[in-house]
């Protein structure tokens, strides 16, 4: 299990003791997922991940959070959590396999049971659900681009935010080709080019773009965002017909 840094650390110990003060018996876990759960957390840079698990739902403490969430913890980088109760995320597995299967690979136990090692997840409608968020990405991507004004400094936030929704989707296709994916991003999008056949240059360019190792200029940041576009408009077609 990957250690949380220290700074991560530091941040969630007060969290959990606020939430845990909340939510009292109701609480049945409190489980952080994403990067702060692996090896890709960038401090300043990525977001905390969250999951809250239920007996029940509780409308009226939720509200209270959402005060306390508004006031403090959005400002520490800590992103609204995932709410549900048990109940629900048994309903949800096969229909959110990608996630749940994200979660389960990579998260750490804070407070309470932790359910996912028993959880068993169907895959049925994994590779559809790949193909919806590639496409919905892309989407994403073209509507923001229009929102920012298609500026060197809206694609250089946009093009970090659609690989870190896209690389789930690289792993969803590898283990519906029944590959085993490594936690390494550049492992991921290695193995995804070597599996689906798709050119990834402009994927590993993003992801030194996401970790602050490269700063297009004006005239390389518009080639990157056409460059990394083309890769997901491949992916989504190669994606459809695997």
């Amino acid at each position: 299990m990957a250690e949380i840094p220290e700074s991560v650390r530091a941040l969630l110990r007060p969290w959990v003791v606020q939430a845990q003060k909340l939510f009292g018996e109701s609480l049945e876990a409190v489980i952080l997922y994403g990067s702060a759960a692996g090896s890709e957390y960038l401090p300043g840079r990525s977001n905390i991940n969250l999951l809250l698990l239920f007996t029940k739902s509780e409308p009226g403490l939720l509200a209270q959070y959402a005060v306390l969430h508004k006031k403090r913890w959005q400002k520490e980088q800590i992103v609204a959590p995932l709410i549900l109760t048990k109940a629900e995320l048994q309903a949800s597995l096969a229909l959110f396999p990608l996630e749940y299967l994200e979660i389960k690979e990579q998260h750490i136990l804070l407070a309470g049971r932790d359910p996912f090692p028993e959880l068993r997840i169907d895959e049925t409608n994994l590779k559809l659900q790949c193909q919806q968020e590639l496409r919905g990405n892309l989407l994403r991507l073209r509507q923001r681009f229009v929102e920012g004004g298609g500026t060197t400094e809206a694609m250089a936030i946009l093009i970090p935010l659609s690989l870190t929704a896209v690389l789930p989707c690289l792993r969803g296709l590898l283990r519906v080709a029944g590959r085993q994916p490594e936690r390494s991003v550049e492992a991921v999008i290695e193995s995804a080019r070597r599996e689906l056949g798709v050119e990834m240059s402009a994927l590993h360019d993003a992801l030194k773009l996401k970790r602050g190792i490269m700063s297009p200029g004006p005239l390389e940041m518009p080639r990157l965002f056409e460059r990394y576009e083309a890769v997901l408009r491949t992916l989504i077609d190669t994606a459809g017909q695997s």
